[in-house]
């Protein structure tokens, strides 16, 4: 399967989950399991021949879920209750819930009662990521497998747990490394077919997604070049602004397209739908328990776990730097608390380093973006177009 093509499956996969659910299990023959954001151990969920795949939200009509949450809980989680009470999780065997804000603990709850017929497999990862937290995560961890293994009916090896972890592991390095090329070839990949192939693994086998990331990475670097467009999005253009994105998720797709229409080009993320899944490696050393609590405790800058050194807005600026990027553009996910009480205080950092910012309200039932469309249209029209490699006050 060439570049082009390969970039065209993987878009098609992520614009249709629920088809993608259910050809994943028809092809593999394994059960599938649902997982809540932001950070499930699938791992584990593979580890028992089964295949996690993504809960995160979707356009739908909301009446069912407001039974169980308040209008003032994120769209995302009201989505997922919503499709679990409509019955479109059918293909699932179960869900995970981990429980990193208010929302999620209710969801966990109202789970059991509203969808049933999905037995929630509930996850606790701990605030205080130190020595402490990390053997609690441990435990924790093996409390889960072992709620897995009464769902799935089986034993789960120590040999299967460490394969699945390096299956990820090998996932996880072809995403950095995808993100990456995407980075050097701004232009080549818009950011609407950027989000989608990233938003693919969640509906996809990790080793098989991994060759296939593997592909498009090899295809930016020797056809970058070439101005033919063969596939949607995939074009050669020039773009006036590099932006790193933050936040939550970059959803509805629609504002990425907007993006696009304004010459942006998303040269980097700290999206947790996105690279926070992915960017830390894990260690070198341990048993899988220990490499699990570990890769948690070795995560910073995440609105979702506690941070006593805030660290998110230095890791922006560092981001910003080394992919000379022009700004920041924050997908503030409404009524997403994690989220908003991060944005005042990296919003200041990065003005003070002279880092301009414009920060988007989002929800994924949106039904207008004229007024998004205003603002990025301003905020490009402020930094100026100018092709890359020629920023705004002269610098090449």
């Amino acid at each position: 399967m060439s570049y082009r093509e390969t970039v065209t499956k993987l878009r098609e996969r992520a614009l249709d989950p629920a088809k993608s659910a259910a050809a994943l299990t028809r092809e593999t023959g394994k059960p599938l399991i649902g997982c809540f954001p932001v950070y499930a151990p699938e791992e584990i969920i593979y580890a028992a021949g089964a295949l996690p795949v993504g809960m995160w939200g979707g356009k739908t009509e909301l009446k069912l879920a407001d039974r169980y949450l308040q209008s003032f809980c994120c769209s995302v989680m009201r989505a997922n209750l919503e499709l679990g009470l409509k019955g479109s999780y059918g293909a699932l065997r179960g869900v995970v819930i981990p429980t990193f804000c208010d929302s999620l603990k209710c969801v966990c709850e109202n789970w059991k009662t509203a969808v049933p017929q999905l037995p929630a497999l509930p996850i606790v990862y701990p605030q205080n990521r130190s020595a402490a937290g990390t053997l609690y995560m441990k435990d924790e961890l093996a409390r889960f497998k072992g709620e897995a293994e009464k769902l799935l009916r089986v034993n789960i090896s120590e040999e299967a747990l460490m394969a699945a972890w390096e299956t990820y592991e090998d996932c996880r390095a072809a995403q950095r490394g995808f993100v990456a090329a995407v980075a050097r070839h701004a232009g080549a990949i818009d950011a609407e077919t950027r989000h989608l192939i990233l938003k693919a693994a969640y509906f996809s086998d990790r080793a098989e997604y991994a060759r296939l990331l593997r592909v498009i990475t090899e295809g930016l670097a020797s056809e970058a070049e070439d101005s033919t467009e063969a596939s949607p999005g995939i074009r050669r253009r020039a773009y006036g602004i590099k932006a790193v994105l933050t936040g939550y998720m970059s959803e509805p797709a629609e504002i990425l397209r907007i993006l696009d229409e304004n010459g942006v080009a998303v040269v980097g993320d700290d999206l947790a739908h996105a690279s926070r899944q992915f960017r830390v490696a894990g260690r070198r050393e341990g048993c899988f328990w220990e490499l699990m609590a570990g890769r948690m405790a070795d995560q910073s800058g995440c609105a979702f776990l506690y941070d006593p050194n805030k660290s998110r807005g230095r890791n922006l600026l560092h981001m910003v730097r080394e992919a000379d990027a022009d700004a920041v553009i924050v997908f503030m996910m409404k009524f997403c608390d994690p989220e908003e009480f991060d944005y005042p205080i990296y919003r200041k950092e990065l003005e003070a380093a002279g880092v301009p910012v414009l920060c988007l309200e989002v929800d994924q039932q949106t039904d207008s973006f004229e007024q998004i469309r205003t603002r990025v249209q301003s905020f490009a029209e402020t930094l100026g177009t100018a092709p890359l490699g020629v920023r705004a006050g002269g610098k090449a």
